[in-house]
């Protein structure tokens, strides 16, 4: 375990802030708030990068981290990728997917990706508010950036399947947001991108992958623990997470 403290990081330019409360997206009935950091154009590749290893991670160019007044039930999260182990419904899905080809394209927009995006959304969060995302929202949420980030979509020979953004930090990757076709049945693409961005960083040498937060009581977060050892920052320090 690594203690980490933010009096140790080069924020000495940066301001935060916290947002008013807001319901909560993950868990009925809870109110939220986020801490902010500010101003977004010193926010680049080195900062941003201390910032997710102490728990922000962002939406577009703003960057965030949870910051209630009484819940502390997100959790930054990360995998170490020389010790994950997978398990059988994760080999499982290596082998499935195995055949889709992955491509890296320019952070820009474009129509079937949009258009994928739009289908995810109303199949998994459904009234949510961001399946009616128009293209700027769309633009705003993933394709603006200030820090090392990649789109990468793959594909089978039936077209596109999935499309991933991945921040490139100095110690991982991290993953921003994903969406794939939720008409597949049976298929397991949630599970082979995050085995495949594991495996980018083996290639990479790099040593963690950032999953975002993860809740216990969220069935939208809750399978993150199925991917062992997993850490979690917990009052300021990397620690293991037991098995979900």
């Amino acid at each position: 375990m690594s203690q980490l403290n933010d009096s140790q990081l080069p924020f000495s330019l940066l301001q935060f802030y916290a947002t008013s409360p807001y319901p909560c997206s993950y868990l009925p009935d809870e109110i939220a708030r986020s801490q902010v950091a500010t101003p977004t154009h010193l926010i680049g590749a080195e900062v941003y990068g201390e910032l997710v290893r102490a728990g922000f991670r962002r939406s577009g160019v703003f960057t965030y981290r949870p910051h209630c007044d009484h819940c502390k039930k997100c959790v930054p999260v990360r995998l170490p990728v020389e010790r994950f182990a997978p398990n059988r419904a994760q080999r499982r899905a290596w082998r499935d997917h195995g055949h889709l080809v992955a491509r890296e394209l320019p952070l820009g927009f474009d129509e079937a990706h949009y258009a994928l995006y739009l289908r995810y959304q109303g199949a998994r969060h459904a009234g949510g508010g961001m399946d009616q995302d128009s293209h700027e929202q769309y633009a705003h949420f993933l394709l603006q950036s200030r820090v090392d980030t990649r789109l990468v979509e793959f594909s089978d020979e039936r077209g596109l399947c999935m499309v991933s953004i991945i921040d490139v930090l100095g110690d991982g990757l991290s993953s921003v947001y994903t969406f794939y076709e939720p008409g597949d049945a049976g298929a397991s693409y949630g599970t082979y991108n995050i085995l495949w961005q594991l495996a980018q960083c083996r290639a990479l040498g790099l040593p963690y992958l950032y999953l975002g937060y993860w809740i216990a009581e969220s069935p939208k977060m809750a399978y993150k623990v199925r991917f062992q050892p997993i850490e979690g920052l917990v009052d300021g320090e990397w620690r293991e997470l037991p098995a979900g």
